[in-house]
């Protein structure tokens, strides 16, 4: 199996790793520190997850957030899981969007992810 994420294992450069998941930095970043956190084992979707697996990857994110917050100074954060091709996956080993956001970055932020599309409903919250 020829995996892109999968191949980080063993080149890095990453970011941090644990027994069940590493993280490395989107190469194609929506804003400044956008990282990835995967898992070891190479299965698509979150809800193929084990419960350890689960685990690991939620410390993994916690542990991001911190080298992010240190290096980067974000104002707040979007976490995003794209699970199956009808959901914009492209690269079918699960990964997880930790992305920084930062006052001002767009002009009206109100909805966060729910402003990746137009919506199915509206949304005034």
């Amino acid at each position: 199996m020829d995996c892109i994420f999968c191949s980080y294992l063993e080149k890095g450069p990453l970011i941090a790793e644990n027994e069940g998941s590493f993280a490395i930095y989107d190469n194609f970043p929506v804003t400044k520190g956008h990282a990835l956190i995967m898992p070891k084992r190479h299965f698509s979707s979150y809800f193929e997850a084990t419960s350890d697996e689960a685990a690991y990857l939620d410390s993994m994110i916690r542990k991001v957030k911190e080298t992010i917050d240190e290096k980067y100074h974000p104002d707040g954060y979007n976490i995003g899981i794209n699970v199956g091709k009808a959901a914009g996956q492209t690269i079918f080993h699960l990964h997880i969007h930790l992305i920084p956001r930062y006052e001002g970055d767009v002009d009206n932020p109100k909805g966060g992810v729910r402003k990746l599309m137009k919506p199915l409903v509206e949304y005034d919250g």
